[in-house]
């Protein structure tokens, strides 16, 4: 596809002459050639080639402070010109490449081969037929007429036909999986949408509507969907390791190096770009179109990155850097994503399907060599019958059948449903949870919820609704319980906060009349911020005059906020040559700063050390403790002779005059407290991590019932918990975060890196029997590392920022903490279905296995014939996994302890059901199969010669066994011993509408099959009495369930058995290892198995990484500043009730929660 690409490219060459005669005044070509440059070659090429900025700008038809005129023809040419915003998605696979792919099932070809063999022999026909009955022996027993004799093909032509039908189930579920990504993948890329001014007007708009000399607004956190070159920027620093592989931010500015590149995020700072490429001429363009528009295989790249024919050549530049970054980055990605490509469930059931094929695999192998060694000793040994050449074609069908049978076998013991019930299990979740606002970017991150066992969430907007409110404020002198009248403000510093936060916030900040009348104001843009130009509109002034009066390029230079600073000032020239400069921020970063603070005339007077104590105790501590955000706004006037140095920050930060502290409200959801209480109850622990004061953090953490006064809990700061971490030479330890996280509730004033740091020590934490299971929520840039560490990592859909969403697996369109909730109970509900599936499915593995090799082994025949094992694998796998993979979640999945990473996927209620009903069906089985002609008063279908006509005997166990299984599916509704299985069946169309499907096809098989379903029509009685044996299911169930499992020691330790198989010596070690030899693992071939296991991933573009076990993201501990609580404390003298004491706790053996952790609600 690189090759074809570059012949197009030469045909837009030959168009872009015309460009010129088109109206504008630069080619494709140039601008391509323009965006390889960098730094200063760039700059001094603008200048000479172009004539700056402004240049371009000009022969773009553009302009740079009003954008494009929003005039259809004129975006419509550019777009012929200049290509539209799109990459072309990779070619999904056909049908026939999926048919293809499904037929590469080892069972399947061992089945075919079988079926061709066996169709091939019995068109064979060797001469001499007359007298070789005799001489043959018992291999032709029996008579059977001409007709019976010319039906051989059917059981080949059989399998063969249900040989197509499983594929062609698994091509369908593959091609609409595909389609539903590529569904998904094209919402997730609809949302993106980009700031753009167009007329004069800053609009939002779709990434794929914006053209070249579209002039966009770029800001901290944006992910740049085009190529541009910098107009006008503040401070903007760019993280262009996605393209170079270096992970230094790059400054950028407009005089020095102004090119931006798509595909690289905006790490801090804001400006105005004019866009020169799109799409597949951008910078990521240009590498997608050389990797085939997606993920070729690496061979395939690498050839096409060999042969730079001439017209390559040009492209090639770029691809030097680009290149190198593509693999560097995908290197970077695979170091910085955690490495455990399988989910949990995913190894665990991988694990399982092994063994089970395994012994499957044994039992086919024993069938086939007993039946094969007792055909030869009754012949050859007991009848001393010489071997005929004549007979062998005879002698070769009857192996082939023994063969057939033993393939049978090990088909129905091979659980091929598996794959499938997870998938539809997991398509099926994700299609539903789009409705509860989840948006699932990785497969797995649903299944992987249900596990979770600790939240770290943001305050802002998730906790909180983001509407910020100013509701108090400290100013000239006086504390103002609500806004004051602006009269009785010193007039001289209402002027000076006026101005301040007007000036000093993102122009793009603004609030805007309601949609609805008598609704609230539209707050657009930083909430914050907006929290603030309410206040002005409160003290009945207006910012935007002041904004029109000095627009953002005649702002002398800023300081944006980045979470360092944790501040943002805005420089600007005064009328009179000198500087003033406005700042506002966190109240205690900048009330440090301060050395002097308008007094209650408005004039400054000096703020000494103990005044900012008494400030602190009398005005923000209070403020704080009512749950608000304290902002402290200031302002500081240099002289402009000489000018200062602005690169020196520490000094030009410094020596402020505060002018007022404002005291912002953020209401705590409504639904949040009791998501809060369900996920705690649900063993959960919630921790809150804020860049927020202690104290507000902590008033909000009450209200959501984070923290319940008179517990044992943490509640400090991000300093606190840097020094209770770190060692002297300050590096953090594993021992010292366990000593901290268990309590951990609120962490206040937390840094990105702590927020990581503590995720990171929740998840390689080995304190406790289980493995944390780590989500993290977040909307900010800085958020990344944390959430691509944490398992489960979601990002807000409004907030949030690409970067954010970017690193992220489930995105939460309406921002609510309840959400999280929702997708903690499918995740439950996913592992439940496959719990459902699995018990179902080995029940009916265990007693096909037995009764097939049973009864080949004492009549030489299995009592249930290829094809029919056939249908019974298409009920239990396709249908059942449908049936019982689409269970819908209830309340009730909320109020168990999370299963934790290391429990067996079978537990002792399911050993329990599955060996019982195994019992049950096989006494009802080899009652029918050896004493069945007796009650029935029919022939007996035993020692049937071959070819010899379907018998009712035989037809009875099929039908018999069928029912069973359709009356146990019934029963594999419940796994935890529930008693009313039928409770809330009819919530499940699905499960209702395919018993019923799979009952009417039965009888249609039995009544018509004949003989390729090797069926005999059977009377209504006869059918009475099939369905009376399979209803027995049921009144069985119920005497299991009546079995306490404490009488059954014995299952208990299969259960842990299976545990052990599942999780064999090298699957723990791999969870200590990936500790210590993270990076070193990661490059071994786990990518190959990984991309060999989920081709689903494929299909999403996005981030390739499976999230996996232990991320963690934010953590917050909460230590109620009356009580220290000494580390060393006995767990055991919690008084809480809700706690499990530690000593119950390791009694326990299935705790699943920090045992040393009284607060992490309950342990099993």
């Amino acid at each position: 596809m690189g090759d074809m690409s570059n012949s197009d490219f030469y045909a837009k060459n030959q168009r872009n002459e015309d460009n010129h005669a088109a109206g504008f005044g630069c080619s494709l070509m140039e601008l391509r050639s323009l965006m390889e440059l960098r730094g200063t070659e760039a700059t001094v090429k603008l200048q000479e080639d172009y004539g700056g900025v402004e240049g371009l700008c000009k022969r773009l038809k553009t302009s740079p402070t009003e954008g494009l005129a929003d005039d259809q023809t004129d975006l419509d040419k550019r777009k012929e010109l200049y290509g539209s915003n799109l990459i072309p998605p990779k070619k999904p696979k056909t049908f026939l490449q999926l048919v293809w792919e499904a037929l590469q099932d080892v069972t399947l070809i061992i089945l075919e081969i079988a079926a061709l063999i066996s169709l091939g022999l019995s068109f064979y026909h060797p001469p001499g037929e007359e007298g070789r009955g005799e001489s043959c022996g018992m291999a032709a027993g029996g008579a059977e007429d001409e007709g019976e004799a010319d039906a051989g093909w059917i059981e080949g032509a059989a399998i063969l036909l249900s040989v197509v039908c499983v594929v062609l189930v698994t091509a369908f579920n593959d091609w609409s999986k595909e389609k539903q990504f590529r569904g998904l993948q094209s919402r997730i890329e609809q949302e993106q949408k980009f700031q753009v001014v167009r007329g004069s007007q800053v609009i939002q708009l779709p990434v794929s509507d914006i053209v070249v000399g579209d002039i966009a607004q770029v800001k901290y956190g944006d992910l740049l969907p085009t190529d541009g070159v910098l107009i006008q920027g503040n401070d903007v620093k760019i993280d262009e390791s996605s393209l170079t592989g270096e992970s230094d931010h790059v400054k950028k500015s407009a005089d020095k190096d102004p090119m931006l590149l798509s595909g690289t995020h905006v790490m801090e700072g804001s400006g105005r770009m004019v866009v020169t490429a799109v799409g597949v001429n951008s910078q990521t363009g240009i590498i997608f179109t050389l990797l085939g528009a997606g993920t070729e295989e690496e061979e395939k790249k690498e050839k096409k990155v060999k042969k730079p024919d001439g017209a390559a050549a040009m492209e090639m530049q770029p691809l030097k850097s680009a290149e190198g970054g593509e693999s560097d980055e995908k290197e970077r990605k695979r170091v910085s994503a955690p490495k455990k490509e399988k989910s949990v469930l995913q190894g665990k059931l991988t694990k399982l399907a092994v063994q089970i094929g395994k012994a499957g695999l044994v039992m086919s192998a024993i069938t086939v060599i007993i039946l094969v060694l007792y055909f030869a000793v009754d012949n050859f040994v007991m009848q001393k019958r010489p071997w005929l050449p004549e007979c062998t074609p005879i002698y070769i069908q009857y192996f082939v059948k023994f063969f057939i049978i033993g393939v049978t076998v090990l088909v129905v013991a091979v659980p091929e449903g598996l794959p499938l019930a997870v998938t539809i299990s997991l398509a099926y979740s994700v299609k539903k949870m789009m409705k509860d606002n989840n948006l699932v970017r990785h497969l797995d991150a649903c299944e992987t919820m249900g596990n979770a066992t600790a939240i770290c969430s943001d305050k802002t907007g998730t906790l909180t609704t983001n509407r910020m409110t100013a509701v108090q404020c400290y100013v000239g002198d006086m504390h103002y319980k609500d806004i004051p009248d602006p009269g009785v403000i010193p007039p001289k510093s209402l002027e000076l906060l006026i101005n301040s936060i007007s000036i000093n916030s993102a122009y793009t900040s603004k609030i805007l009349p309601p949609d609805k009348e008598g609704g609230l104001p539209k707050q657009v843009g930083n909430k914050t911020e907006c929290g603030l130009l309410g206040l002005v509109l409160d003290l009945k002034r207006d910012y935007q005059p002041i904004r029109n009066q000095i627009p953002e390029e005649k702002l002398y230079k800023v300081y944006t906020f980045n979470s360092v600073r944790k501040s943002m000032s805005t420089v600007t020239k005064l009328s009179d040559g000198s500087f003033r400069m406005y700042s506002k921020g966190a109240s205690e970063i900048v009330l440090k700063k301060c050395s002097h603070i308008l007094s209650e005339v408005g004039e400054p007077r000096v703020f000494r050390p103990r005044d900012k104590d008494e400030m602190v105790k009398k005005v923000i501590e209070p403020m704080a403790c009512d749950g608000l955000r304290t902002i402290c706004v200031a302002y500081r006037d240099f002289s402009g002779d000489p000018e200062p140095n602005w690169e020196d920050e520490n000094n030009i930060l410094n020596d402020l005059t505060a002018i007022c502290v404002v005291g912002i409200e953020d209401p705590v959801r409504p639904e949040v407290p009791d998501a809060i209480q369900k996920c705690q109850r649900a063993g959960i622990t919630v921790r809150m991590v804020t860049g927020d004061n202690i104290n507000t953090a902590r008033a909000i953490a009450i209200k959501c019932g984070i923290i319940h006064p008179g517990e044992d809990f943490l509640c400090i700061d991000g300093k606190e918990f840097n020094r209770r971490i770190r060692n002297e030479k300050g590096e953090v330890e594993q021992e010292r975060i366990d000593k901290v996280w268990p309590k951990l509730r609120v962490l206040a004033r937390s840094s990105p890196t702590d927020k990581h740091t503590l995720v990171k020590g929740i998840i390689d934490s080995t304190m406790v029997d289980q493995r944390q299971v780590v989500a993290v929520t977040g909307d900010g840039t800085n958020d990344g590392p944390a959430l691509k560490k944490a398992d489960v990592g979601f990002a807000m859909g409004i907030a949030g920022t690409d970067v954010a969403k970017e690193a992220s697996d489930i995105i939460l369109t309406d921002d609510n903490f309840s959400s999280i909730v929702k997708a903690v109970m499918w995740g439950r509900n996913v592992y439940d279905s496959i719990s459902k599936f699995l018990q179902f499915q080995l029940t009916v593995n265990v007693v096909a296995v037995i009764v097939a090799f049973t009864g080949a082994c004492i009549t030489q025949d299995s009592p249930l014939k290829a094809v029919q094992m056939l249908w019974v694998n298409l009920i239990m796998d396709t249908f059942a996994s449908l049936a019982l993979a689409t269970e819908p979640p209830t309340e009730s999945l909320l109020r168990r302890k999370p299963y934790g990473r290391n429990k067996p996927l079978i537990s002792s209620t399911m050993t329990k059901n599955i060996l019982g009903h195994g019992v049950y069906q096989l006494v009802i089985i080899f009652t029918l199969l050896f004493v069945g002609e007796q009650i029935f008063d029919i022939d007996s279908g035993r020692n049937a010669p071959l070819h010899s006509p379907p018998s009712e005997h035989y037809t009875i166990i099929f039908n018999t066994f069928v029912m069973m299984q359709l009356f146990n599916e019934i029963n594999a509704r419940k796994i935890h011993g529930e008693r009313n299985v039928f409770d809330g069946i009819f919530r499940n169309p699905i499960f209702c509408s395919i018993v019923f499907g799979t009952f009417a096809m039965q009888i249609v098989i039995v009544q018509f099959g004949g003989k390729p379903f090797s069926c005999q029509p059977l009377d209504l009685e006869k059918w009475m009495w099939c369905v009376f044996l399979g209803l027995g299911e049921l009144v069985w169930g119920q005497v299991i369930a009546s079995i306490p499992n404490s009488r059954l020691r014995f299952l208990r330790r299969a259960g842990q058995l299976t545990q052990k198989d599942e999780l064999p010596e090298e699957d723990v070690n791999e969870d200590n290892e990936e500790i210590d030899h993270a990076e070193r693992e990661l490059r071994r071939g786990q990518i190959l198995w990984f991309r060999g296991l989920n081709r689903i991933q494929t299909q999403i573009d996005v981030v390739n990484t499976f999230k996996s076990g232990t991320s963690f993201q934010g953590a917050g501990a909460l230590r109620r500043q009356s009580s220290t609580t000494s580390q060393t404390q006995d767990v055991t003298n919690v008084s809480s009730p809700s706690h499990v004491s530690l000593s119950n706790a390791l009694s326990s053996p299935t705790s699943t929660t920090a045992a040393t952790a009284p607060p992490t609600t309950g342990q099993c």
